[in-house]
């Protein structure tokens, strides 16, 4: 008699993934409601670093700076080298050159040279800085978020927009890619600054007081 197998088919069980995210309302540019929107929890709710965000800002800072700030020594200045007065005799102190840092025109003792002052950080620590800073700026309720942006072409009505959604101080607007007429239409209000949701970085989110993301950007 043939055995039996005793090995058990195994079900395998397809289960849904739940919906991570925080629900926050979208707002039309009349600053009405106009839906809602889900962000994600990675970015937004987030374990808030503030060493890390510190870190994020001092390295941003450093990576600005050109370093090509220079002058020149007592060798590359122009200037005669012979002797300006004979050493003994004359009641004043000894000098050799006319080039020397202590006379007007002459060379720099200890003046800068250019310098880079480039600062390294790996991409996990700014990608976990930039979610501590969302995630600060979205607990103060400093976050919004718009549709119908993209239509807007005129800096008068922009300048509309902000005010009904009840944006004040200075505002970053994150937009969406190829949002060209957004950026024109809003690069004339001082206190706006836009960038492109791939630029997006710790110390732009903490250095404004209101981050406005285009629906189309999230």
């Amino acid at each position: 008699m043939p055995r039996k197998s005793t090995k058990a088919t195994k079900k395998t069980k397809i289960t849904k993934a739940k919906k991570t995210g925080i629900s926050v309302p979208v707002l039309g540019v009349d600053g009405k409601k106009a839906g809602t929107v889900d962000l994600p929890e990675a970015l937004f709710a987030a374990k808030i670093n503030k060493p890390l965000m510190a870190q994020a800002v001092r390295v941003y800072l450093s990576n600005q700076r050109a370093g090509s700030a220079a002058t020149k020594t007592r060798g590359q200045v122009e200037g005669s080298t012979r002797k300006i007065y004979r050493q003994k005799g004359t009641g004043r102190a000894r000098h050799g050159g006319i080039r020397a840092p202590i006379f007007v025109g002459g060379g720099i003792a200890f003046g800068p040279k250019p310098r880079d002052y480039h600062l390294d950080f790996p991409k996990k620590m700014k990608r976990a800085a930039l979610a501590s800073a969302l995630t600060l700026a979205f607990g103060e309720g400093k976050v919004f978020v718009v549709s119908g942006l993209g239509g807007i072409a005129k800096t008068k009505i922009m300048a509309q927009t902000m005010q009904s959604i009840g944006v004040s101080g200075s505002t970053l607007l994150v937009v969406a890619k190829d949002s060209r007429g957004v950026i024109r239409a809003a690069r004339n209000i001082a206190s706006v600054d836009t960038t492109p949701e791939s630029n997006l970085h710790a110390y732009t989110v903490l250095s404004h007081q209101r981050i406005v993301f285009m629906k189309e950007a999230l």
